[in-house]
């Protein structure tokens, strides 16, 4: 007697892999025959699915060519909900940041072929800016959290969680930029660690708003560098 086998789409690899697939024909379908032209049933054709499968993994077509931004936001929320209370903001932020970059290098062909896409579709920058803000304010409200009772601790989360989420996306999308080479992927991690000399001092060790004011304006600065680089 034959052990019955699980059909893709049950388990968590096969869910993984049909969304893979899915993502793979929407890029070259958008690549190939243009964004406008593409329809949810010249993708489930390509993949080799139902419509309906479709739907159970994306609601628009939009959607296809997004990453997996609802599993990279689980895994940026177990970092911080897992850290011991006393491990060091600049630390601890790094850490959940990097579960994201792991997410693009799974697949860095993919990555630069959705990067490119995006930056010539408005529809799919604009979803994407949406994303974007959604990690934004995943980081706020967990350094709410850490930093609750502290002098300052609304604004110190606002201004970490801001400027973390623009070092990421500048150091990304500068490597996308650039192909994705295995070979650049530690400079990118690299820029993206510098964002610790633009963060505040720890609560009790710092210059309080004064030093908040600072970092905000480096803020600034940094987020103007990104939307150049967007807008490029």
């Amino acid at each position: 007697m034959t052990e019955p086998t699980t059909r893709r789409g049950r388990s968590p690899e096969g869910r993984a892999g049909m969304r893979r697939d899915l993502t793979r024909a929407a890029v070259e379908l958008f690549t190939s025959k243009g964004y406008d032209e593409t329809t949810v049933d010249d993708i489930t054709a390509a993949a080799g699915v139902a419509r309906r499968t479709f739907f159970r993994y994306f609601p628009s077509k939009e959607d296809a060519i997004s990453p997996d931004h609802d599993a990279a936001l689980e895994r940026v929320a177990e970092v911080f909900e897992a850290a011991h209370p006393g491990e060091p903001t600049a630390s601890l932020v790094l850490r959940a940041g990097e579960t994201v970059l792991d997410m693009y290098a799974e697949d860095p062909e993919l990555s630069v072929r959705r990067f490119r896409l995006t930056a010539q579709v408005p529809a799919l920058r604009d979803r994407e800016s949406a994303s974007v803000d959604r990690y934004r304010r995943l980081f706020t409200r967990h350094l709410r959290r850490r930093f609750a009772g502290q002098p300052d601790g609304e604004l110190r989360a606002a201004v970490v969680a801001a400027s973390v989420v623009a070092a990421h996306n500048l150091a990304l999308r500068a490597w996308l930029a650039g192909g994705a080479p295995a070979d650049g992927l530690p400079g990118c991690r690299a820029t993206f660690h510098r964002v610790v000399d633009l963060l505040p001092p720890e609560p009790g060790e710092g210059k309080g708003l004064d030093g908040l004011d600072e970092v905000a304006e480096r803020l600034e600065r940094v987020v103007g560098r990104l939307e150049r680089t967007a807008a490029g």
